[in-house]
């Protein structure tokens, strides 16, 4: 019986010393790490990978990061504003974004 409570005993003190072991034993009391914050997330400019319009020129669509978007359609918070035949305007708030079909340069307008 004695064994038993002895063996108990140590288990206790084991488990406990596991708990105290997981925080830094020279941090003040109760002190605490500061969360950490997330730097705000922004999008990225989407990929004009393909410009297709009709014979008239006035109905077009495009292809942004793999996706088909008309004139007024969206892809990652970007508002397709403008089509043309080599370049499209993107907007995102009050900023616009030229993208060319075939240029390495994408200009903030």
């Amino acid at each position: 019986m004695g064994r038993l409570v002895f063996i108990a005993f140590w288990a206790g003190i084991l488990s406990a010393g596991n708990a105290v072991a997981s925080q830094d034993p020279t941090a003040p009391l109760g002190w605490q790490a500061p969360a950490v914050k997330k730097a705000p997330s922004r999008a990225r400019l989407p990929q004009l990978q393909g410009i297709f319009c009709d014979q008239s020129g006035s109905d077009c669509t495009v292809i942004l990061n793999n996706n088909l978007i008309s004139p007024g359609g969206r892809v990652n918070g970007y508002t397709l504003d403008r089509v043309q035949d080599d370049f499209v305007i993107l907007r995102r708030g009050s900023q616009q974004w030229r993208l060319y079909l075939f240029a390495d340069n994408v200009k903030s307008e």
